[in-house]
């Protein structure tokens, strides 16, 4: 089977890492894979924050644990030590679209090197609060963006489910 189809089929979310650093050339590895995704009218909608610093990875975790309403305690993120956030200008009438597709390469290329990683919601929540206005200031991050998710990446600890049969409607053919 052909090595990228195969990835895509094998790929699965992780929910258990271990402490391990991710090496640098696998994290731009990921991130590079994130800006060749495809784009509306290839407006390259879509910012990426590469976050590996401990200290602003917890904030940004304790934060994501607050609008999830979880306990104390709780890592929304599973314990990955890179976090790489994904968001897109509000401008752009695609923006929402095209970060979905970043974060999609970004899924599969962690898999195609052996990571583990895991699509985290409540970016866009993240990203309208004062934390999050916060950070893109102390970043010179200007514009109007909109968080669309979080891939935490990082080597896994737990291997989890197989692969789940695909159903049986999922698709219909005109021909």
């Amino acid at each position: 089977m052909n090595e990228t189809l195969r990835v895509m089929e094998e790929r699965r979310s992780c929910r258990s890492f271990t402490s391990e650093p991710v090496n640098q050339e696998d994290i731009d590895k990921i991130i590079r894979a994130g800006t060749f995704a495809p784009s509306g009218m290839n407006k390259q909608a879509s910012i990426i924050i590469a976050v590996t610093n401990k200290e602003i990875r917890d904030r940004l975790m304790e934060e994501n644990r607050k609008i999830g309403g979880w306990s104390e305690g709780f890592d929304p993120f599973y314990g990955a030590p890179v976090i790489l956030i994904v968001l897109a200008d509000k401008k752009i009438r695609t923006h929402i679209y095209d970060g979905s597709l970043v974060m999609g390469n970004m899924l599969n290329a962690a898999a195609s090197l052996g990571l583990g990683s895991i699509w985290i919601h409540r970016a866009k929540e993240e990203f309208e609060s004062d934390f999050g206005k916060g950070l893109l200031a102390r970043l010179g991050i200007k514009g109007d963006y909109e968080g669309i998710g979080h891939c935490a990446i990082g080597h896994i600890a737990e291997v989890g489910e197989s692969v789940a049969p695909r159903k049986r409607d999922y698709v219909y053919y005109v021909k």
